[in-house]
């Protein structure tokens, strides 16, 4: 290992400098390089979250914030420069914290597997509300985490016992910084007494490492932005060859708006996208797509450039920015294309693009006519699923007549699909009943699904014809009613 790159991070109370490969996964070297076994394995894939870990780094503006993750889909090299909490440093040296007695106290534990990622990720509820916590705050905490023995309730009753944690008066001092925060939960004894030290010790590791930054020599076999895709389908190979972490990009993340274009940077994770300003005035109801999508400690690694060159035929996000007719920059050698995502894909797995270039940012345009974005998915469970069918739409309008529309369909051929033809009918009407029953068989014609584990040829069929059909009721809910579709199968097999 004496070739590595060293990686220097804060390990919960310690500072501490490894020679590891840089893919190596975080879980792996938490178990088997440092015998924190708190940390468990499970399903490896991102599903269960017992793996789960915090992340701390600083934002833009020098603010340390703190992430839940899937260890098991992270690279090591990521934690350069940043501060890694496991379990064992969230645990106090000789007493249980409020919310680690709350959930023994309501029965919560069960076999105890699941627990350490549990507590991980519910402390971080805590660390992250400057308010009093609620229900819906720890169900969001825990929506990445299967609980083998059923347990839900008693985890829910837990977290809600966590709502009077602070006072009125603790909330009204406190000044909305996160090192306040820390000294306020170090003083309730939910964490530990260093970390409202953590702060200072990670700025001044992250100074120091500035002065001491080298670039690396060796060509990657792999570029790793969130991992979450890359991980599950080529694990055992990664930590063996010389991997680019992509996260000291940062000029590849974020969003920007000017000229009458959304810029988004390709390092954007899911959640940050759905917390984004600039995004939210365009798209209005992301935050309720993205409870369709993963988790939130999946979500939190995934990025947009990561699920579209992994060229799933059901990306979620992919059939988003389909939808929104957005374009796509790659790079290499200092030279930049432009192409738009629906021409993207010329197969199954098959991409426009040089092995060497890297997609670094997704071009969107806004209109200024009303523009309206609907998402619909539907899989084998609401949360946390890969979906059987998802379908997104664009459509923008002036005078009540459909001036530009974009549909967007997963699940029904090889490729993430596009539908040209499907949304030129659409393009000078008005969206009636009539139109939607025209739009139907014309869909049909345009996809070719096949029978697989997620559902037969012609059920995916029919799911696209009632995911098409919701995306107009939901979008005009006074004149399109869903009961006006409820006889006759029509537009549910090709004509």
């Amino acid at each position: 290992m004496n070739d590595c790159k060293p990686i220097h991070f804060l390990l919960n109370d310690r500072e501490i400098e490894v020679r590891e490969p840089a893919g190596l996964l975080v879980l792996d070297f938490l178990r088997r390089r440092q015998h924190l076994t708190g940390t468990k394995e499970g399903c490896k894939e991102g599903d269960c979250g017992a793996c789960g870990v915090l992340v701390g780094a600083f934002d833009d503006a020098g603010r340390l914030w703190y992430q839940p993750v899937t260890s098991c889909l992270m690279p090591l090299g990521e934690l350069h420069g940043k501060h890694l909490v496991t379990i064992e440093g969230l645990n106090l040296p000789a007493a249980l914290s409020p919310l680690q007695e709350a959930i023994v106290r309501e029965g919560g534990t069960q076999c105890g597997y699941c627990t350490p990622g549990i507590v991980v990720s519910m402390t971080h509820c805590l660390m992250e509300k400057r308010s009093a916590v609620t229900l819906d705050d720890m169900k969001l905490a825990l929506s990445g985490h299967l609980c083998r023995c059923t347990g839900y309730g008693s985890l829910k009753r837990a977290g809600a016992a966590m709502a009077d944690l602070w006072s009125a008066d603790e909330r009204a001092a406190e000044d909305g910084r996160l090192e306040s925060q820390l000294g306020l939960l170090a003083r309730k004894g939910v964490l530990p007494d260093y970390f409202p030290r953590i702060p200072e010790r990670l700025r001044a590791l992250q100074e120091r490492l500035e002065r001491d930054r080298t670039e690396s020599g060796a060509p990657p076999t792999f570029r790793i932005a969130g991992g979450t895709d890359l991980y599950v389908q080529r694990g055992e190979e990664i930590p063996d060859g010389p991997v680019d972490v992509l996260n000291h990009h940062p000029e590849w993340c974020g969003v920007s708006r000017h000229n009458g274009t959304l810029h988004i940077g390709a390092l954007t994770t899911f959640e940050a996208l759905s917390h984004d300003t600039a995004f939210r005035e365009v798209v209005p109801r992301i935050g309720e797509f993205m409870h369709l999508i993963a988790s939130l400690q999946i979500r939190n690694r995934a990025t947009l450039s990561g699920n579209v060159v992994n060229a799933s035929p059901i990306g979620d996000m992919t059939m988003l920015l389909l939808a929104l007719e957005a374009d796509i920059t790659l790079e290499h050698g200092g030279k930049e294309r432009r192409l738009p995502l629906r021409h993207f894909y010329k197969g199954y797995k098959s991409l426009a693009k040089e092995p060497n270039e890297v997609l670094t940012r997704f071009s969107i345009p806004v209109p200024g006519e009303t523009m309206l974005v609907n998402f619909e998915k539907i899989s084998k469970r609401e949360c946390l699923d890969i979906a059987s069918v998802n379908s997104a739409i664009k459509l923008t309008l002036r005078d009540g007549v459909i001036t530009g529309a974009s549909l967007a369909a997963g699940g029904v051929a090889p490729i993430p699909k596009y539908l040209p033809e499907s949304s030129a009918l659409l393009v000078g009407r008005k969206p009636d009943e009539s139109l939607v029953r025209e739009l139907l068989p014309r869909i049909q014609q345009e996809i070719s699904p096949i029978s697989d584990v997620r559902g037969s040829a012609d059920y995916k069929r029919l799911l696209l014809r009632q995911l098409v059909i919701a995306h107009f009721v939901t979008l005009f809910p006074e004149t399109i009613r869903p009961e006006s579709f409820n006889s006759g199968m029509q537009g549910a097999s090709p004509r």
